[in-house]
């Protein structure tokens, strides 16, 4: 045993020589960025996004150019040109769930008929249940931390449960699609309490999908130990899984989709890609970034009434001197919106109603001043006149937080929501464009002539 972790510490000091001696080449100086006008992120200099291609699926828009100015304006979500605050604000009047509908609509461009919906939902029941021992096989034999990890891993082994895997055919991916859309959420709450079994010692309780049940209403069952849910918890769900179906072909992990589907590729690698883009906390893993952010202030501050100490604390956040460090108030800010998220603010109007329901109002109300106060810090640290708005993220992780669901499955949530847009530009990708995505890179390196073995 000595030998072995004698062994491993002269790999672990031969590893950070390696490391220290080749620091220094992965670091690029600004200067060039700016001389051969590489637009970083594929970003313009105002912060609007590279042209990168066309799409009829979503519309997400938070400004105008007039004149070559970049102009502000209220932000609006579209999906295949049916406004989101819209669809949300009839299904709550018609005492309907709507994610199921919105996933037709992105599929197929146009809201069904009362009968077209009833054999989609007949459909999707047939598609729900997962492979003959997929659970006991891919996601009970190999537990992990990283619900999005298991996500992705299971993704790629449905590849192996497919008789026709590689088929990038229209109605092939279109039947992939929707398989998929109705197996991540239940791969997501059985991979959930695998995981609790293994790192958490909680008992092993495994629940299956069950017909006339939807996405929300499945995984809130599949989720809870006693296979119970709440009707108004299983609603709320749905109108969150809704908001975050699509976001247009530009946002990190819909482009990734694209991008690897572009290569000729089968869905469900494309899928898996677009899962692993999501994790991140720039992208998906953001909500999680919010909660732990928001826990670290309701820690710190003695009156949530008092916005001289929250500003005080949200100052010390942008600065670096709180939370994580980073500088960041996570939850602000947007690369497309600008004086409004749409998203965010019909999150924030539902989960007002349930926070003073459930007792949640103090929680809210500090959500509320971090979204009031945040906007002229940031433009105060950062020096900048451009409008910065609340983002989805701020709210999202209250809503799971009231809804009794765990921060290992935010992010999950997430995916669950965006495969629907995801399939959708894949669809789209391989039936229009027709080109493998490849931007160009400036390679700066000069050339260095080869030294002999002997000589070096």
């Amino acid at each position: 045993m000595n030998e072995f972790i004698k062994h491993n510490h002269e790999q672990d000091d031969i590893l950070a020589e390696f490391q220290e001696y080749c620091k220094d080449i992965y670091s690029i100086p600004k200067k060039y960025f700016d001389h051969y006008n590489v637009k970083r992120g594929l970003r313009n200099p105002d912060g609007t996004g590279v042209m990168a291609g066309i799409t009829r699926i979503g519309n997400a828009h938070g400004y105008i150019i007039n004149e070559g100015d970049k102009m502000s304006i209220e932000g609006e979500l579209y999906y295949r040109g049916y406004k989101i605050n819209e669809l949300i604000d009839n299904y709550v009047k018609e005492g309907r769930y709507g994610f199921e509908e919105v996933s037709y609509i992105l599929f197929f461009g146009e809201l069904p008929t009362r009968s077209q919906l009833e054999n989609y939902d007949k459909l999707l029941d047939s598609y729900r249940e997962l492979p003959p021992r997929f659970t006991e096989d891919i996601i009970m034999k190999a537990p992990n931390r990283s619900i999005m990890n298991k996500l992705a891993t299971s993704v790629l082994s449905l590849y192996s449960y497919d008789d026709n895997p590689d088929d990038t055919s229209f109605n092939n991916v279109v039947r992939q699609s929707m398989q998929l859309m109705v197996r991540l959420p239940i791969i997501a709450a059985q991979s959930y309490a695998v995981y609790r079994n293994a790192f958490c010692g909680d008992s092993l309780m495994i629940h299956n999908p069950l017909n006339n049940h939807n996405t929300a209403q499945n995984f809130l069952r599949i989720l809870r130990p006693d296979g119970t849910f709440d009707e108004e918890d299983a609603r709320l769900l749905d109108l969150c899984l809704i908001l975050q179906a699509e976001h247009g072909g530009g946002n990190n992990s819909t482009f990734t989709c694209r991008t690897v589907s572009s290569s000729g590729t089968d869905t469900y690698s494309a899928v898996a890609a677009a899962i692993g883009s999501l994790k991140g906390p720039r992208h998906g893993g953001a909500n999680i970034k919010v909660q732990e952010m928001f826990d670290c202030m309701k820690a710190g501050i003695k009156d949530i009434n008092d916005d001289e100490e929250i500003a005080a604390f949200l100052t010390r956040i942008a600065n670096g001197e709180e939370y994580d460090r980073s500088g960041l108030i996570y939850g602000m800010g947007h690369a497309i919106y600008t004086l409004s998220d749409p998203r965010a603010c019909t999150l924030k109007k539902y989960a007002k109603k349930m926070a003073d329901k459930r007792g949640y109002s103090d929680d809210f109300r500090l959500l509320d001043a971090i979204e009031r106060l945040s906007p002229d810090i940031l433009r105060a640290k950062l020096g900048l006149e451009r409008d910065i708005c609340a983002n989805v993220d701020l709210y999202s992780g209250l809503v799971y937080r009231m809804l009794g669901i765990p921060t290992e499955l935010y992010t999950p949530l997430f995916a669950i929501a965006r495969i629907t847009g995801w399939c959708a530009h894949r669809i789209e990708e391989i039936t229009t464009a027709k080109k493998i995505i490849r931007p160009g890179y400036k390679a700066i390196a000069s050339y260095k002539p080869y030294v002999p073995y002997e000589d070096r």
